[in-house]
């Protein structure tokens, strides 16, 4: 049975002699490096554990603090209407300097944990992003990444003792940091060593927050790369995502293996190959797409030729020429087209992302129509579409360019 990340609830001694607690993700490897999530103005709520969970899937051992204990311990809110005016009264009412007593007294609790191997960063939301920018001037956090960070600009006098590394992630549009504000951040931060600053156009408060009104997956996934890609650097976990990807590709078209390629991937992982809109999401459903349409479905004389790599925080692109015979029906590839035995090489980019060590899920992407010209199904003639030579030229740059365009000849000598 494939291990998994395991959660329990864990009590942390307050710098006064009090105690508080918090919520610990603690990834499938049963070790990492540590980090403290700090929350939104809703408690640890239901986002907050998730959002513990996933960090914990990428490798950390994360404690998520209740830093509302002071007012009310275990407060779990939403970001709806009738849970809003408490969570702005939580949010007025909490003393920021005794939060980040309590986050140091987190930081701490986590080094001491079995579980922590390595470094310790914060991580936090809204309310939470400012702790972890007062907690790189303030604690002994190796890393600090804030999302959206609310009342910021009020504290950068403290940036003089910044430690570590640190990482902002800020909204253009959002209300609760202002053009002046965000101004003033940029003007005090930007250019000091060891600080990325990232504002995300048109993107609002919480553009973050899954399910919420201002959720952006396009902005949210870049500002998780751009996170992950810190936290790696500085505190880890490293992972070998070309061995992870080879092997996947072993089991798929070497081994033809179902069971061995679904264990290289997350629990619920999925595929999404581009032009035809095959794949799967989620375990059932992928598994199922991996047996009957794709691993028993490729040509015997399939080929995949590498032509570069390049290996970022938390995927691989892969550049390549995917090369076959057309000998039977490639549900994945041609569905429907019975095999017309033409033989067919197509670039093909694969772009690979991982949770941790396992594989979350890949985009595939290839020029459908020329594989359809190869095969003698589409027409070329009139067409701005090639067919093999698009490999050809691919491999070979000195190849003529330009020789779909009939204007080409009239820009000479001009």
């Amino acid at each position: 049975m494939t291990a998994t990340i395991t959660t329990r609830e864990v009590t942390i001694a307050s710098h006064d002699g009090q105690s508080f607690s918090a919520y610990l993700a603690v990834p499938a490897a049963g070790h990492g490096p540590g980090l403290v999530l700090c929350q939104e103005i809703f408690g640890i709520n239901d986002f907050m554990r998730r959002t513990a969970q996933s960090l914990a899937e990428e490798g950390y051992v994360v404690l998520a603090p209740d830093l509302f204990w002071r007012q009310q311990p275990g407060i779990q809110l939403t970001d709806g209407p009738a849970d809003m005016p408490r969570a702005f009264e939580l949010y007025q009412g909490f003393d920021v300097d005794l939060g980040i007593k309590d986050i140091a007294a987190t930081l701490a609790a986590l080094r001491a944990l079995p579980e922590q191997q390595g470094g310790a960063g914060v991580l936090g939301y809204c309310l939470g992003g400012k702790l972890a920018y007062l907690a790189a001037c303030r604690t002994d956090a190796d890393v600090a990444i804030g999302y959206y960070g609310v009342g910021i600009e009020d504290s950068l006098e403290e940036a003089a003792n910044l430690r570590g590394r640190l990482v902002l992630h800020i909204a253009e549009q959002d209300g609760f940091c202002p053009p002046p504000a965000r101004q003033r951040i940029l003007e005090a931060l930007g250019g000091k060593a060891n600080v990325e600053l990232y504002v995300y156009p048109g993107m609002d408060h919480a553009f973050a927050r899954t399910g919420g009104a201002h959720y952006d997956k396009p902005s949210a996934l870049m500002a998780h790369q751009r996170s992950m890609a810190a936290l790696q650097r500085v505190i880890g976990p490293q992972f070998d995502y070309s061995y992870l990807w080879d092997k996947h590709c072993e089991y798929e078209f070497g081994t033809r293996d179902v069971a061995a390629t679904m264990a290289t991937m997350v629990a619920e992982p999925y595929v999404n190959h581009i032009p035809t809109m095959t794949g799967g999401v989620g375990y059932r459903e992928l598994s199922r797409f991996y047996q009957h349409h794709f691993v028993s479905s490729n040509p015997p004389d399939t080929r995949l030729v590498p032509l570069s790599r390049t290996v970022g925080a938390t995927q691989i692109v892969d550049e390549l020429l995917f090369c076959f015979t057309h000998t039977t029906e490639i549900d994945w590839l041609l569905p429907g087209v019975a095999p017309t035995g033409k033989y067919v090489e197509i670039p093909l980019v694969a772009i690979v992302k991982f949770r941790g060590d396992k594989l979350c899920h890949e985009h595939i992407y290839w020029d459908q129509a020329s594989v359809l010209v190869q095969i003698g199904v589409l027409d070329p003639q009139g067409l701005p579409v090639a067919g093999r030579e698009t490999a050809r030229k691919l491999l070979d740059e000195t190849l003529p360019s330009n020789t779909l365009m009939a204007r080409w000849k009239d820009s000479e000598n001009k």
